[in-house]
């Protein structure tokens, strides 16, 4: 039998089951490849918030890391959150090192606004990850963390996706979703533009929809598609996902990850 493209996230665990590496991991076999993890960071979190964050050593990234790559191999990589600045700097080397492409989600904050990057990180962030990463994915509270750009409406997502390609990444894909009306993002590497759009549903249990994406993109590119491409494949099982999100705890839900099993 031939092997599946295989993805591996470098991320945080979140114990509630809706973010991080068990987000990652649904994705992944959701969409066909098969997942793997390198685990960044434990996190005690649930539908509520986040109660507690522990960075694990950089040796223990370190490790896991190769221990995958060097035996299994990989067709594509994510990243999530890193927390500290050794941590994001010693996976910039890891990357840099490897030869598959590199999906960067820079995490910043949780959905429900608690810190998952240590302010010390940020610069790390930007002059070490950002120019490996085939792919980076910010949100706008990202955009503005990162590069210090505001955004208020579709027109400014240009002027964001600029500021970040400055750091270096092929691609930047800025996604618009905290705006109103439709769902847009744009995905550009300075030259091409991919407007896309998708319908907003009324939905608040979105809890994870920035790990999934940015999983689903790693996973559309471990299969041999282009960039534009993987983004739009991605999107469009995002989408799905945050349609069919539900109730869990008293707090916000997760996207359902399965939910082509269950259409």
């Amino acid at each position: 039998m031939t092997a599946r493209p295989r993805v591996l996230t470098v991320a945080g665990s979140d114990s509630g089951g809706g973010a991080g590496i068990q987000a990652d991991l649904k994705t992944m076999l959701a969409l066909g490849v098969h997942g793997m993890s390198v685990v960044t960071a434990v996190t005690a979190q649930n539908s509520l918030g986040v109660q507690g964050a522990w960075p694990l050593p950089v040796e223990t990234v370190r490790a896991q890391y190769r221990s995958v790559v060097d035996d299994i191999g990989v067709q594509a990589v994510k990243t999530g959150m890193l927390a500290s600045a050794e941590l994001v700097e010693e996976v910039a080397e890891l990357l840099a090192g490897t030869d598959a492409p590199a999906v960067v989600d820079p995490v910043g904050v949780s959905k429900h606004g608690d810190s998952l990057l240590a302010a010390s990180a940020l610069e790390s962030v930007r002059t070490r990850l950002l120019p490996v990463a085939t792919v980076a994915t910010p949100n706008l509270d990202e955009v503005a963390q990162l590069a210090g750009v505001r955004v208020e409406s579709e027109q400014d997502l240009r002027r964001a996706a600029e500021a970040v390609l400055s750091y270096g990444p092929r691609w930047v894909l800025v996604k618009g979703g905290h705006l109103a009306g439709d769902a847009v993002d744009l995905l550009t590497d300075g030259s091409e533009e991919h407007w896309l759009r998708a319908p907003r549903y009324d939905n608040r249990h979105t809890h994870g929809t920035g790990c999934t994406l940015a999983s689903a993109i790693a996973s559309e590119l471990a299969k041999g598609r282009s960039v534009p491409e993987a983004v739009t494949v991605a999107k469009e099982y995002v989408t799905g996902a945050i349609k069919a999100g539900f109730a869990l705890g008293g707090g916000i839900g997760p996207v359902d990850h399965g939910w082509r099993f269950r259409a």
